[in-house]
């Protein structure tokens, strides 16, 4: 029996095989949807942008300045034409404020980009050539790591003085252990892949390697780290300038702020709400904002 072409006819497929039931995305645009539906993150993120444009914005639109002595309006409780009071010297708590703001804030990014700086070069190379020199670049940070940070800061404070550029340098130093150990681990987790593997036999330098594909593979947890990172260089920063070692005059920040306003505290406790209020603030919208990102570039979390 001979079996000829024209006895087969192909059967009517009524379901399909395969459907895609949604779209493929990217890393990043599955990690900013899921950052979306996380309404403490939206709501930490709006927050900051609001204390952003306050300390940017802000002073253009006041008729005071942060420096200038009024004896006249000392310790004013708040009014319309001072909404957060006067100091000791008359000047209004508002602009001040809003200065003391834009400081804190600048010293949290800064030093987390010093950190950023020096993490990832530090935890890049240990973890990729591994072996002697990871153990050797680990033990050093082992010693860094037993000593309490807040010990450390002082010494370095104690050392260095006070000043802005100085605790860009101290928060620098303290802070970038945390950021080479987590890219230190990305590292180690990443440089056997095989798409590293072919990188290598296709002669690609070591530079190449660590800039253009292990590094960005943990750029994820690299900005959940800086993220939370930020909110504690800011409260080391208040605490500095608390104890009178960090910013000092005419420079003002909000633990500057908070270091002035305590001895007023029975009479006049306005004069340290306010400012303790924005740093408390702060905290809570960073920390919002990197657990946030945290559970965003969490693969375990998606759904």
């Amino acid at each position: 029996m001979s079996l000829e072409a024209d006895s087969f006819s192909p059967i009517q497929q009524t379901i399909k095989a395969e459907v895609i039931n949604r779209p493929s995305t990217t890393l990043w645009q599955d990690a900013r949807r899921r950052f979306r539906m996380n309404p403490l993150a939206m709501g930490g993120l709006f927050v900051l942008i609001l204390i952003i444009l306050y300390a940017l914005v802000g002073p253009f639109l006041t008729q005071f300045n942060y420096y200038s002595n009024d004896l006249h309006s000392t310790l004013i409780p708040p009014s319309w034409l001072h909404p957060f009071g006067t100091d000791e010297l008359g000047r209004d708590i508002l602009t001040r404020t809003m200065y003391g703001t834009r400081i804190s804030l600048v010293i949290g990014f800064g030093s987390v980009l010093i950190n950023l700086t020096i993490g990832i070069f530090y935890g890049g190379i240990s973890g990729y050539f591994g072996g002697r020199i990871d153990n050797f670049m680990q033990r050093l940070i082992d010693i860094i790591f037993s000593i309490p940070d807040l010990l450390y800061v002082i010494l370095l404070m104690v050392t260095f003085g006070s000043g802005l550029k100085n605790i860009f340098i101290v928060l620098g130093l303290v802070n970038w252990v945390p950021m080479a150990r987590i890219v230190r681990g990305q590292i180690l987790s990443l440089r056997e892949q095989e798409f590293v593997l072919a990188a290598r036999t296709l002669g690609a330098s070591t530079r190449r390697i660590l800039m253009k594909h292990l590094l960005p593979n943990s750029v994820g947890q690299i900005i959940v780290v800086a993220a939370l990172q930020v909110p504690a260089a800011i409260f080391m920063e208040a605490f500095l300038s608390f104890i009178g070692l960090g910013i000092q005059p005419p420079l003002v920040s909000l633990g500057y702020m908070a270091a002035e306003g305590r001895v007023d505290i029975p009479a006049y406790p306005f004069a340290l709400f306010f400012p303790a209020v924005l740093i408390a603030i702060l905290m809570l919208a960073f920390n919002f904002v990197g657990d946030g990102l945290r559970d965003a570039f969490d693969p375990k979390m998606r759904k």
